[in-house]
């Protein structure tokens, strides 16, 4: 083992991109864009769905956040582990063929049972799209252009948001009307069909994904990672280490010390304390009715906080599966400059999300518009933004970093993000729908803004095999803060305020200055930490 102070192997000076690379880049930010669509196409359906099936908001809500946030956020660690020792073509191959196939059989559905069941297999499906996706991109770009590839990923999620609205709601309004008279094949409604079409480009992508020559890991830094001998065996030890329950088994069986027990089971009590607390001020602040689900009943707010008390055991569980089986990833992955942008971008997700989830409501209610003209509206809007944000973002990305390693990444991001919620308060304040459209406009370019930076950064900060599984890290902690607590922020505040939409959307950016004094303190740090990174390893056992 070579010792901690042995010289870095120096990084690839090239900043050249194969063929091989940008058919990479492609086909994973088409994947990138298919899970967003897939995903988020049920928002837009939602008012047939809930006429069709005579389903309430309540229970559409839970399928659109907590039943696909749970098993996305659980399963991104073992698959993000996969990732790292497996062949990630064939992994994001055969995960979107679940997830395409889980979002065609929702339109099967004659009740809440065959959606939630649908919603679960897309969240699982999903949970890979990111970690074998960036660990493969990683790949195939040198560190001087990974800013326009996190560019084309973000721009892939824009589209895919705007796809999900856009080709939603034309396909069910143009299936609908050409079978007015009730003759439709199978009896499908137009959000069926809408299902079964969002699902069919899937299975091409899995095709070309399957056949992608895999590139080697680690080759671009220098730092080539050896064959991993049992890639399946510790991702299905993963899931049982992080999964409540099982979680004690592998502790015992691993040999944890006192103070591991101690450490797991004072953290479990405070995480009880906290969801206990949370229910109670929730219910006062924004009392709720039951859901009803089959014959059950179940306050919202008990269900909201039980998923994120869940996901945070199951995140103190996978530092203490870290320590246990994997000292470098441990050292690694718990550098305080890498810890403070995941929490960065989940703060931040959540605003995006409790944003993204409630505006065609706000336009719908503020302006008087249709769900069709909003949605064809507002969708291309988003999509045109979402390409043209990381378009600037990406090279920009890249130059700062050039001439400012490290903290000119940062400092991007922190104009990005200290900026926008100064401008949330100027664009939800418009007196029209024109002129909402053209103040979202820069408030939108200037968002997006944050993400190429905040992903390069976080993924140069740990060692290429460790990418998988620091990226489901991430997914855990921005599924938790983002989907499972941005929209319902934004909705308790406005059913708190009497329905003020623009002031709950507001409101959200309070958490704002907790993201900038993180990233004062990591543009003051980033640069140390990442130099530190193969001494860490190292000091811990790692062989590189």
């Amino acid at each position: 083992m070579a010792t901690p102070n042995a010289a870095a192997p120096k990084m690839a000076a090239s900043t050249k991109v194969s063929r091989a690379g940008w058919y990479a880049l492609t086909l994973v930010s088409l994947t990138q864009a298919m899970s967003l669509l897939d995903r988020q196409i049920l928002s837009i359906l939602a008012t047939n769905i809930r006429e069709d099936l005579h389903i309430g908001d309540a229970e559409l809500g839970l399928l659109y956040g907590t039943v696909f946030a749970l098993f996305y956020a659980l399963f991104s660690l073992p698959l993000g582990r996969l990732a790292d020792g497996w062949l990630r073509g064939k992994l994001l191959a055969i995960c979107i063929t679940i997830w395409s196939f889980s979002a065609g059989l929702a339109a099967f559905a004659s009740g809440f049972g065959l959606l939630a069941i649908s919603r679960l297999g897309v969240g699982i499906g999903e949970a890979a799209a990111q970690p074998a996706g960036n660990s493969l991109i990683f790949d195939e770009f040198p560190k001087a252009r990974r800013g326009i590839a996190m560019a084309a990923m973000a721009i892939a999620v824009a589209v895919g948001l705007g796809l999900s609205m856009i080709l939603g709601g034309i396909a069910a309004d143009w299936w609908d009307k050409t079978y007015a008279q009730g003759n439709a094949p199978l009896g499908f409604s137009g959000w069926q069909f809408a299902f079964i079409i969002a699902s069919l480009p899937g299975f091409i992508l899995a095709i070309l994904l399957y056949r992608m020559k895999e590139p080697r890991r680690g080759a671009m830094e220098g730092i080539e990672s050896p064959k991993d001998p049992h890639p399946f065996k510790a991702s299905a030890a993963m899931l049982g280490a992080v999964t409540p329950g099982t979680n004690w088994f592998l502790l015992w069986h691993r040999g944890a010390s006192k103070k591991q027990w101690t450490i797991n089971l004072v953290g479990l009590a405070l995480i009880a304390i906290f969801v206990v607390s949370m229910i109670s001020w929730t219910q006062s602040f924004s009392p709720r009715p039951p859901l009803e689900i089959g014959s059950f009943h179940l306050n919202p707010h008990v269900l909201q906080w039980l998923v994120v008390g869940f996901g945070l055991f199951v995140v103190l569980n996978l530092f203490q599966s870290f320590k246990l089986t994997d000292a470098p990833t441990a050292a690694v992955v718990l550098s305080p400059s890498l810890l403070m942008l995941i929490l960065v971008g989940g703060l931040q997700t959540a605003i995006n999300y409790g944003v993204m989830g409630f505006t065609p409501s706000f336009i719908m209610r503020s302006y008087g518009l249709s769900a069709g003209e909003t949605g064809l509206q507002f969708g291309l809007l988003a999509a045109a933004l979402g390409v043209m944000g990381p378009l600037i973002a990406g090279p920009l990305t890249d130059l700062v970093n050039k001439h400012l390693a490290g903290a000119g990444r940062v400092g991007l991001a922190l104009f990005s993000l200290g900026a926008s919620p100064l401008l949330a308060i100027w664009v939800y304040s418009a007196d029209t729908s024109g002129s909402f459209y053209l103040r979202f406009t820069l408030y939108s370019l200037i968002l997006t803004m944050w993400m190429p930076p905040l992903y390069s950064m976080m993924y140069d900060l740990v060692l290429p095999r460790m990418r998988g599984v620091t990226s489901s890290l991430y997914i855990m902690v921005s599924t938790l803060l983002g989907l499972g607590i941005g929209p319902y922020a934004v909705g308790m505040i406005s059913d708190a305020n009497g329905g003020d939409l623009a002031s709950a959307i507001i409101s959200i950016n309070l958490v704002s200055p907790v993201i900038i004094t993180l990233l004062i303190i990591v543009m003051i740090r980033v640069n140390r930490d990442e130099a530190s990174v193969l001494d860490r390893a190292r000091a811990a056992g790692e062989k590189v």
